[in-house]
């Protein structure tokens, strides 16, 4: 049972949307103060709506981050859809994402058209992100060109979560938008998402880097067990990476394995830092032909 809040004690959901690659995830992680959202330059890096805690004495905000809205050309294509306008519904506020470095397009035109249609009463407020990559004069002008786009009605902010920037004045108008209410999470507390999901995002963020555009729509991280050790504080972890060929398979391996085990350093730091133990990390790399287009594999992968 949620305990009473005290008085003046605000709280709600809160949705971020864009175009792939506008920094949504990177927003995330920055309001909350841990990682809990991989993020990388490839677009439709994020494939859940991870939830983000932002604990105030005065509020507590939950941050929904969802994937890219987009036109989709697969089943997971449009699964990942069908998310992002599902959240529409159940949020108090949709911030709409726009990168300052880049100027507002059809695809930013239609996620707003997509966003008033399906939750026509939610408040939408706009944001100017990645502002340390312009000048003061471009982000003016990328602030008054959302603000043309959004209404008069909604409120357009600047921030850059690298840099720190503006993230106080964020939170402190998402608080004013809530309505007086209970915390939903307990203090302190900065996610409700699985362990086991997280784990499978930092592998696939890992495997990610530095590869062709093609690969990060055909990966996919499934964690097949976690173990912990009798009489030791080492956490035994088996993930399989699924790729949709065996050419890609070879660029996940690398050259005598020297990508995959790259990817094993980098991700099992990570999971040690969210585990708070040490682990043993046991990568295995698959063939799941055309996974993205088989409804079977799909619901196995957890899409």
């Amino acid at each position: 049972m949620l305990e009473l809040p005290p008085d003046g004690f605000r709280s709600g959901f809160v949705c971020f949307v864009g175009r792939p690659n506008t920094g949504k995830s990177t927003l995330t992680n920055a309001l909350v103060g841990e990682k809990i959202a991989i993020t990388s330059n490839r677009p439709q890096t994020t494939r859940h709506t991870i939830r983000g805690i932002v604990n105030r004495p005065d509020a507590q905000l939950i941050l929904v981050d969802t994937p890219g809205l987009h036109r989709p050309r697969t089943l997971l294509g449009q699964r990942l859809n069908d998310l992002v306008r599902d959240t529409y519904s159940e949020v108090d506020v949709v911030c709409v994402c726009i990168p300052a470095d880049e100027a507002i397009g059809p695809g930013d035109r239609w996620i707003v058209e997509q966003v008033r249609k399906m939750a026509p009463t939610t408040t939408v407020v706009g944001i100017v992100t990645k502002i340390d990559r312009v000048t003061p004069d471009k982000v003016a002008r990328q602030l008054i060109a959302l603000s043309g786009l959004l209404g008069e009605t909604s409120e357009v902010v600047p921030v850059s979560a690298k840099k720190n920037q503006q993230l106080d004045v964020l939170v402190d108008l998402l608080v004013s938008q809530m309505e007086p209410g209970p915390a939903f999470y307990p203090d302190g507390e900065l996610t409700d998402e699985p362990e086991q999901v997280l784990m499978a995002e930092f592998i696939r963020e890992a495997a990610l880097e530095g590869v062709h555009d093609e690969l990060p729509h055909s990966l996919a991280v499934v964690i097949d067990e976690v173990i912990p050790r009798e009489d030791s504080e080492i956490v035994d972890v088996y993930a399989i990476l699924y790729v949709e060929r065996d050419s890609q398979k070879g660029i996940i391996i690398g050259h005598r394995g020297s990508r995959l085990k790259a990817v094993g350093t980098q991700s099992r730091q990570q999971i040690e830092r969210l585990l708070g133990t040490r682990v043993y990390l046991d990568l295995r790399v698959k063939v799941a032909k055309d996974w993205q287009r088989d409804p079977k594999q799909l619901r196995r992968m957890g899409f």
